[in-house]
């Protein structure tokens, strides 16, 4: 099996050089660090890292990315985003959700995301009659993953009502309706389908899953699955969750489920200390999706003090108003600084170079929170790795700790070079197999799609 030597890696110990990458089945079977290569060895130029998880994904929402960006009457904000959204839903079927979570795929591969969760609730035609087969969005999505290479933990989401107090759904949202029965009877069709790595449960939120509908699908999953949901978004989903519950919604569901490490909750923006205290305590992971939440104007995690308190993170792209690990990275990291007034605020003594601390912790936590055994380049972990260009301009002279720092906040995805996924390159030199079609079906898709 391949053996490999770069000349500098993000190991879980931090960036070093001259390490040799044992790859074996799919993966790493062993590292050593100031190793010389050997004359077999595959060398690999430059700074290699951990495949990074987006673990936040809605992929029909990549075509109407840049058409929310204008407003007619001095009040949008996520609310009005939503039915712009909702419109644009409408508009979806399997044919253009496979051209349009295809390309999605092939972008998010090239640009170093190595596994994908799709928090996928678009399953009826609209109006809400189920397609034939009930699985065929759901299938769209396995099938781009499969031609793609990305690893998919597919996220089955159950949506009930229209809010926390019980309403029903209105029509638009009829499109997004399960029963639990109906949503268990999917996860059960996706398992074992070509492209789908993992199957988790995403409850969408307490605005849209009552919690005793809630505890009957968690009964219904395996003791490992993933659970994600939407939490604390917007303050006005706390509103909600104080009028319904007595509670703020992040403390709420801590109090009233068992969460632990294989829980995900998604943005968790409005927090007070108590929650963030909490939550880091949990053992959950907080799914953060920096680009959109400043897209929305949703507002700005409590990264600091979450940290402190030993909480683990991981990145996702969410409306994929950008596709690139390093923009989500990045926008995490000038957030704080422009809310702290001050620089390089998730760094620490520990690991003083900010791009260092933000990778290593994000492809940590994406993994636990889509149940993939990756993360890390590490012995025994799923062999996914994103080697970075240093010959690239914005990273002359640099070494391996700089050159990680000025990818994250200089030169983006423009510096990712070959992308490997379960032992196997999906990216070399820039280029993905797949990219021409994908493209011209996504672009033909997205024409039909605003037309129609």
């Amino acid at each position: 099996m391949p053996v490999y030597h770069a000349d500098h890696v993000l190991l879980p110990e931090g960036v070093r050089s001259n390490v040799r990458i044992d790859v074996e089945g799919g993966l790493f079977s062993a590292t050593e660090d100031e190793a010389p290569p050997r004359t077999d060895d595959v060398r690999i130029k430059g700074l290699v890292l951990p495949g990074m998880a987006n673990v936040h994904s809605h992929a029909f929402q990549r075509a109407m990315a840049g058409l929310a960006e204008w407003d007619a009457g001095g009040k949008d904000n996520f609310w009005s985003w939503r039915e712009a959204m909702y419109r644009f839903a409408e508009r979806l079927d399997p044919d253009s959700q496979l051209a349009v979570a295809r390309f999605l795929f092939v972008e998010m591969a090239k640009a170093g995301y190595t596994s994908v969760g799709e928090f996928h609730y678009l399953h009826n035609r609209p109006g809400g009659a189920a397609y034939a087969p009930p699985a065929a969005m759901a299938e769209a999505i396995a099938t781009a993953a499969h031609e793609s290479g990305i690893a998919l933990t597919m996220m089955p989401t159950l949506y009930i009502t229209g809010g926390a107090d019980g309403r029903a759904l209105n029509e638009r949202q009829k499109r997004f309706g399960k029963t639990v029965e109906a949503l268990l009877g999917l996860r059960a069709a996706m398992r074992g389908k070509a492209g789908v790595t993992q199957v988790g449960l995403a409850l969408h939120s307490l605005r849209a899953v009552p919690p005793p509908l809630m505890r009957e699908a968690i009964a219904g999953v395996e003791a490992s699955s993933p659970i994600h949901l939407h939490a604390a978004e917007q303050p006005g989903e706390v509103d909600e969750a104080l009028a319904a519950f007595g509670k703020r919604p992040i403390d709420y569901l801590l109090s009233t489920f068992a969460v632990d490490q294989r829980w995900c909750f998604v943005h968790a923006t409005h927090m007070d200390a108590g929650e963030t205290r909490a939550l880091a305590q949990s053992g959950a992971v907080a799914g953060l999706c920096p680009t959109t939440e400043g897209n929305l104007g949703d507002g700005i995690f409590p990264l600091p003090d979450y940290l402190a308190a030993g909480g683990q993170f991981a990145i996702g792209g969410d409306s994929h108003i950008a596709v690139d690990p390093a923009e989500e990275l990045k926008m995490l990291e000038y957030s704080q600084r422009l809310l702290h007034r001050r620089r390089n605020v998730a760094a620490s003594s520990a690991a003083p170079h900010t791009a260092a601390r933000l990778w290593a912790e994000a492809a940590r936590g994406g993994a636990r929170a889509l149940g993939l055994n990756a993360g890390e380049i590490a012995k025994g972990k799923r062999a996914d790795m994103v080697a970075i260009d240093m010959e690239h301009v914005s990273l002359a002279g640099r070494d391996g700790a700089q050159a990680l720092d000025s990818y994250v906040f200089v030169a983006g995805r423009d510096a990712v070079r070959d992308v490997m996924i379960g032992g196997r390159w999906v990216v070399q030199s820039r280029q993905h197999a797949l990219e021409g079609r994908a493209r011209q079906a996504y672009r033909d898709a997205t024409v039909r799609i605003l037309r129609g």
